[in-house]
């Protein structure tokens, strides 16, 4: 199995990180008793600009869930087909051409779910295959291409697309200024990412996919993830996600790694989701990685935030686009997300 590319796709407004920080703390304004908080708060999310769905001015006039979520289903059309579209057109293949598709998002629901309807928006065959997964939040980019990986190993001459959007500015709470509301407003951006897997019957060049592994933590489900309500969807976000990554991740990897007879200072590159400092730093610190191990991804992060399931695609694409190891190299791609859990992959150049 291999990944043979990869794609992205963001809306058009984008914004300088304190030109959002500065309308929400208008529209906060009556609600903090210290303005400041959100400035200290935001300068430390590692993000410069943001792409967002909507302009600024316009969120306030989102009152209710159906709206945000109407908003979500008809961007995530737009941005899933460009993302599919940047992804497959280098390659020469066409969307009648995909197999299989893996749809992921945490920040909107349908159904018929979105890749049902990129199938008469684009054209894709009326017999693909479809696996639409919600709930996996951050880890799912990396999930998706795991779960690809096992459907081209059992049909190795067909295509599978991972295709990842998140509109997260869509779940903002207008009237919450809890800690965690004020970080996530500061950290995660909108956009789409779409990867490419095929098997090894298909005559196609990139990575190979040599093994997977998933790890969920017992009993750590208040870590991340959603409180779900009448007006949406509750950012739930401890601080305690940097410590599990500390405690857990590098005996994760060693053990995954040990198991296809390779050690941790073999891997030459490391694909991981852009979670936030905080975690790139736990990221870093765990693994004893070189200060420039997780370049690619602290500049995604600030060039476009946190995108969720999306974040480790748009890494992946960028080190497609830029890698130039020999042949043979090793790398790790991993992500964290809720349950709390991790999903890893090895890949050979």
């Amino acid at each position: 199995m291999r990944i043979i590319g990869a794609g992205s796709a963001f809306p058009g407004n984008v914004y300088k990180q304190q030109e959002i920080t500065s309308a929400l703390k208008e529209t906060w304004q009556s609600q903090l008793d210290n303005p400041d908080v959100l400035d200290r708060l935001h300068s430390r999310c590692g993000v410069e600009r943001r792409h967002l769905v909507l302009p600024l001015e316009s969120y306030d006039r989102v009152t209710t869930w159906g709206q945000a979520n109407d908003l979500w289903i008809d961007a995530a059309q737009t941005l899933g087909r460009d993302a599919i579209c940047r992804a497959i057109t280098p390659l020469g293949i066409l969307p009648r051409d995909i197999d299989a598709l893996f749809f992921v998002s945490v920040t909107g629901v349908a159904s018929p779910s979105i890749d049902a309807r990129l199938v008469n928006r684009m054209g894709l065959s009326p017999n693909i295959k479809r696996v639409p997964m919600f709930g996996l939040g951050c880890v799912a980019g990396a999930a998706g291409l795991a779960r690809a990986a096992d459907y081209v190993r059992a049909f190795p001459d067909q295509v599978a697309v991972v295709l990842a959007v998140e509109l997260c500015s869509l779940t903002w709470q207008r009237d919450d200024v809890s800690v965690a509301n004020m970080i996530s407003t500061g950290l995660f951006g909108d956009g789409a990412a779409a990867a490419v897997v095929a098997g090894h019957s298909a005559e196609f060049k990139g990575p190979e996919i040599l093994a997977t592994k998933s790890v969920f933590y017992p009993g750590s489900e208040d870590v991340m993830g959603w409180d779900i309500s009448e007006t949406g969807f509750h950012i739930v976000l401890s601080p305690d996600v940097p410590k599990v990554i500390r405690e857990n991740l590098a005996g994760d990897v060693d053990t995954f790694l040990a198991e296809s007879g390779i050690k941790r200072s073999e891997i030459a590159s490391w694909i991981i989701h852009t979670g936030g400092p905080k975690v790139l730093e736990a990221v870093e610190d765990t693994l004893d990685l070189a200060p420039d191990a997780l370049k690619l991804s602290w500049e995604c992060l600030k060039q476009v935030g946190n995108l969720s399931s999306a974040s480790v695609l748009v890494v992946l694409q960028e080190v497609l686009a830029n890698h130039r190891g020999r042949p043979g190299t090793y790398s790790v791609l991993a992500a964290m997300g809720p349950g709390f859990c991790s999903e890893l992959l090895l890949l050979r150049w």
